[in-house]
């Protein structure tokens, strides 16, 4: 038979697997610090990288969507072919 104690840990109890013991909430201070302090490490593009950036995902978009335009042209006429029924046949 299973003793209760041997059911693994639940939500948060000290005697989670491992030892570990979980850890406190965050204060409102010390949430601001650690966020001021991850946005100190992010490195920002310059204008010149963002202008290329933007000309790469432009064209990329222009591409795709002349794709799907394609893709879609084609799968209509050939539902069109079919539910209309070619009489040529």
């Amino acid at each position: 038979m299973s003793n209760v104690s041997d059911a693994p840990a639940v939500g948060g109890r000290k005697d989670a697997p491992g030892g570990k013991q979980p850890e406190k909430r965050t204060g409102p201070v010390t949430f601001y610090r650690q966020v001021v302090a991850e946005l100190r490490k992010v490195v920002y593009p310059t204008r010149e990288q963002l202008v290329t950036y933007f000309f790469v995902v432009l064209a990329f978009v222009l591409v795709m969507i002349a794709i799907v335009s394609v893709l879609d042209l084609g799968f209509g006429k050939l539902a069109f072919e079919v539910f209309t029924g070619a009489d040529d046949i």
